[in-house]
């Protein structure tokens, strides 16, 4: 096992990677309103703030701003994956040990995380998240992803509606 240390900061914002186990599902998508209740009923019980969010079929992509004092990114990922797991029938592939620990095999069990470090930084991983649905050929046009807070960054005036330029930054460099 390596010595992988998370950084935490409190109050700080990071970009996270989540897959499912299983890369060729597409639940994330058909349950995505189990997901978006799972990530509403976490944020009442662990505040954070949502800078950029888009969900694939079989992965999402998000950035996320904590409370000051607050560094628990781990704890409402944990929730989340919980509470959307727990809803779901148990009928997914697990192994002897997921079995032991009473775990559910719909998730890979850790997460990519990047502390964001400056506003660059922030800007590039936004765009890359919001690039997402084009660049894995689900959509020609970023508006026509209904599952992306790209709507939103619209309606705010961040992004013309037509935007599609490229991020850049390779993928392999952000955890997929």
């Amino acid at each position: 096992m390596s010595n992988y240390r998370r950084a935490r900061v409190t109050g700080a914002t990071y970009f996270f990677t989540v897959n499912l186990r299983n890369r060729s599902d597409d639940l994330l998508i058909r349950e995505i309103d189990l997901l978006r209740w799972s990530v509403r009923i976490t944020r009442e019980r662990h505040p954070f703030h949502i800078d950029a969010w888009v969900v694939l079929p079989d992965h999402m992509h998000c950035m996320w701003t904590l409370p000051p004092g607050d560094a628990d990114f781990a704890k409402r990922w944990k929730s989340i994956k919980f509470a959307f797991a727990k809803r779901l029938p148990a009928i997914e592939h697990r192994t002897k040990n997921q079995y032991r620990r009473n775990e559910r095999g719909i998730w890979q069990r850790r997460y990519w995380e990047h502390l964001i470090r400056d506003d660059l930084d922030y800007q590039r991983h936004f765009d890359y998240i919001h690039y997402n649905p084009l660049k894995h050929g689900h959509v020609q046009h970023l508006a026509d992803w209904p599952y992306s807070t790209f709507h939103r960054a619209v309606e705010m005036g961040i992004y013309p509606v037509d935007w599609h330029t490229d991020p850049l930054f390779q993928s392999e460099n952000y955890g997929e």
